[in-house]
């Protein structure tokens, strides 16, 4: 079954950190609380240079921005999961960005939360937010329909079934590697 995520893009640079996509002051929230889990998505991206425009709406709880578009180095500085777990919260599907921090890649995988693909263009520099944009999973292409361009990605690899599964103990049990909760 082919798999394909469309909508309207979010464009940042080089160097976007964890601070910027969750500020340390909102780290007391709880994500496996419903009602947390929706506040910290509410507060994803606000520590972002005012250059870069408003990533979520004024009061709102969601994004209308599923896909972010970032340069090198995505997700840099502290360890902290609450980063990927902001952007899922917040409605963020997809990054898109020509490189990550390897803590970063991998908490999107063990939280499940969003598929961090690698650009093999430097695509921040040519999109812009608002722009309408599809992944192609099985092409390992990002359709850029405003521009009507298409460009390559790296392959997701071996983390796409962990991050289908919802995330790191989800795949284990899925796969049998743990039991299952009774």
């Amino acid at each position: 079954m082919a798999k394909l995520i469309r909508g309207r893009i979010f464009v940042v640079d080089d160097n976007i950190d964890t601070d910027q996509i969750i500020p340390a002051e909102y780290l007391t929230l709880v994500p496996s609380k419903p009602d947390e889990y929706e506040k910290l998505g509410s507060y994803a991206m606000i520590g972002l240079p005012d250059r870069y425009g408003k990533f979520m709406a004024e009061g709102a709880t969601k994004t209308q921005y599923p896909i972010i578009i970032a340069g090198e180095n995505f997700g840099c500085g502290s360890s902290r999961e609450h980063a990927p777990i902001a952007l899922g919260a917040a409605g963020v599907e997809i990054v898109v960005a020509l490189s990550y921090a390897r803590i970063f890649f991998r908490n999107c995988s063990a939280t499940g939360e969003l598929y961090p693909w690698e650009s093999v263009d430097r695509l921040c520099e040519v999109f812009q937010t608002g722009q309408e944009v599809s992944i192609d999973f099985d092409n390992n292409t990002i359709i850029n329909h405003t521009l009507d361009q298409t460009y390559p990605l790296k392959p997701l690899g071996e983390i796409q079934p962990v991050i289908d599964a919802g995330g790191i103990f989800a795949y284990a049990r899925q796969t049998g590697m743990i039991k299952a909760a009774t």
